[in-house]
């Protein structure tokens, strides 16, 4: 019987075309069906997303997959076992087969024909595993086989190495054998100055002092020859003496202690300012008003690609060092692992986290390795191109998030749309929340904020104010009536049964939309986290939504993973209710480090639905993938 227990092989294309499949013998017909979700699994996660799993190993329940890519002719092979049989030898039975199975795919390329039948590598593939079965055999019994005399390390040692001091001889002290020591060098000393004087009678020589008595006398000669008067000596010239500064006087502030401003002209702003000057706040919330209906994208700076060349410096950045390579090749890890080590460190400085640049740079090995570039001068184009498409299919969402259709539909069926906000403390989630209400508003829906935050101070007064602002703004259009209602208990009450009942007044009053303002938290904070479950699993609210910041880095990892786990831990349901959304707050803030947007959908796997990008309400965009690319590339 085969030591090397498969269940389940297949050979498909990347284009989706199943080449050739191995079926178990013992498994029955329902048994080997359960590999084909696990299977599409790893196509839509993995290979589609062209993400990276460690070692090429891809686990659902009970079943294991090992998988291996040619990207030369656009293979992928794919072994599936039982998780809990521990098989040593698949990537030598990945790599034969890729080995076999490339042979006869390139035969078959050449003869242009469009249905092939593979079915004859059956053959090959029974000699690949007996091949792999008569290695793994030599190798336990070399591990079984004791070793000869020749190959253990006493065969090595000298007759004299192996004979045993005396037992009586007292052991030497440390300082004994350091007086040892200095007495040797001594003697070693001595012995070189007898055997070469000269350098030493040389140095006696020029060690030789006049005598006193004879400098005495020429001092007492200069003395009398001069008059008997000592010679002045001549005076230094000393270089003045900056006179050190005494104490300013303290300047008190005119305004604050009653005086007289006298640089009052200098304190003057409002000259020599242009015509545009820059709205207030109130004014640019003002001019929002009856514009801001559609979510407009991030703004993608489009400057002339030729241009940029002409402007650019000679040096080409990281990608400079591909003009080494050899066009008409297959790349190889050694050609491609410079260039990744330059690629991850200009992803860490973009503020992406550590382990996901990691991630993304071994996805671009694991798509560029073995593939033949073209010519000489495509290369660095070819390898751009490849981490750009990359970080778009990472940004680009698995599903469209479409909030208007979804509320119209909740409406239609006589029920309010819940939107549920949560995070950690100071990221901005009442302010963003109050700009997604100013949005829905110019939709036209009437908005409830259910008040759940219990735990900070001021956190109600925040909201009331809010509300107070987005109804004065849309006061004439809706004749005076109040659009937006603020739903609140105070303080210390349990924010699961608050949102409760927002939800219920919400359907009584038929009011389109409930936004539920939670506490910030930590994502350690155990109490909390628990709370916010309760509140999520009792609510069922249509959309979570994450509130995380722009300028965090490794950070947004430890975050999001701790709140999808602990809303999947303390739930009680059988698919519990995670994170659906991310809203990425404070994006005007830094400049190009847009890397958080990157770390926080690389490990949710949720698309990022809103961008708050300045402190008025009309400053809510939607992520455009191509311009957080562009700026992750500079």
């Amino acid at each position: 019987m085969s030591k090397i227990m498969l269940d389940f092989i297949s050979i498909f294309s990347k284009g989706g075309i199943l080449l050739w499949c191995f079926k178990g013998a013992g498994l029955l017909a329902k048994e080997w069906e359960a590999f084909t979700p696990t299977v599409n699994d790893l196509i839509k996660t993995v290979l589609l997303q062209e993400r990276t799993s460690k070692n090429n190993y891809w686990e659902s329940g009970q079943l294991a997959l090992k998988y291996k890519l040619d990207n030369e002719f656009e293979l992928v092979f794919v072994v599936a076992y039982q998780k809990m049989l521990p098989l040593l030898y698949l990537d030598k039975l990945l790599d034969e087969l890729q080995i076999r199975f490339r042979d006869m795919y390139k035969e078959h390329l050449k003869t242009d024909c469009l249905t092939t039948d593979f079915s004859n590598f059956s053959s090959e593939y029974n000699r690949a595993i007996k091949l792999i079965e008569e290695e793994a055999k030599i190798e336990e019994e070399t591990k079984k086989k004791p070793r000869s005399y020749e190959q253990s390390e006493k065969s090595n040692k000298s007759v004299a190495s192996m004979i045993k001091s005396n037992k009586s001889e007292a052991p030497v002290s440390k300082k004994q054998q350091k007086k040892a020591n200095k007495e040797q060098q001594k003697v070693h000393e001595e012995q070189e100055v007898a055997q070469d004087p000269a350098p030493a009678r040389q140095e006696e020589e020029e060690e030789e002092v006049e005598d006193p008595d004879e400098i005495i006398r020429r001092n007492r000669e200069r003395f009398f020859a001069a008059g008997g008067k000592k010679t002045p000596k001549s005076p230094k010239a000393t270089s003045p003496k900056a006179e050190k500064p005494g104490k300013k006087r303290t300047k008190w502030d005119p305004v604050m202690f009653g005086g007289e401003v006298k640089d009052a002209k200098s304190l003057d702003r409002t000259k020599d300012k242009p015509e545009d000057e820059m709205p207030t706040i109130e004014q640019a919330d003002r001019q929002a008003v009856g514009r801001s209906a559609v979510i407009q994208d991030l703004e993608e700076e489009s400057e002339d690609e030729d241009q940029l060349k002409s402007n650019a410096p000679k040096s080409e950045g990281m990608f400079s060092i591909f003009k080494g390579l050899v066009g008409s090749k297959a790349l190889t890890k050694t050609d491609l692992e410079p260039v990744v080590n330059k690629l991850r460190d200009n992803l860490i400085d973009k503020n992406v986290a550590a382990e996901v640049a990691n991630n993304l740079c071994e996805s671009v090995v694991l798509k560029l390795e073995g593939s033949v570039m073209g010519t000489f001068s495509n290369v660095q184009r070819t390898v751009k191109d490849a981490l750009t498409e990359s970080l778009l299919k990472l940004l680009t969402p698995k599903r469209r998030i479409d909030i208007v259709r979804d509320i119209m539909e909740a409406k239609s069926n006589n029920r309010p749309y819940v939107m549920t906000f949560c995070g950690v403390n100071g990221v901005g989630k009442s302010t963003n929340l109050a700009k997604i209400c100013f949005w829905l508003l110019e939709n036209k829906f009437r908005v409830l904020i259910a008040a759940c935050d219990t735990f900070r101070a001021g956190a109600v007064e925040q909201l009331r104010t809010h509300t107070k602002r987005l109804n004065s703004l849309h006061a004439e259009e809706n004749g005076g009536r109040d659009m937006v209602q603020l739903y609140e208990k105070g303080y210390g009450k349990d924010a699961a049964g608050i949102a409760m009942e927002a939800i219920n007044y919400a359907r009584d009053m038929k009011i389109d939309v409930v936004l539920v303002d939670t506490a910030g938290r930590m994502q350690d904070n155990e109490p909390l986290m628990i709370s916010l479950t309760k509140l999520i699993s009792v609510n069922a609210p249509d959309l979570v939504l994450f509130v995380g910041e722009a300028l965090v880095g490794n950070e947004a990892i430890d975050q999001l993973v701790k709140f999808n786990a602990a809303l999947a831990d303390h739930s009680n349901q059988e698919n519990p209710h995670t994170i659906d959304g991310i809203v990425l707050t404070k994006f005007d803030t830094i400049d190009d480090k847009v890397g958080s947007a990157i770390s926080m959908t690389y490990i949710s796997g949720q698309p990022i639905i809103f961008v708050g990008t300045g402190q008025t309400y009309g400053d809510l965009k939607s992520l455009n993938a191509k311009a957080v690319v562009s700026m992750l590339m500079k």
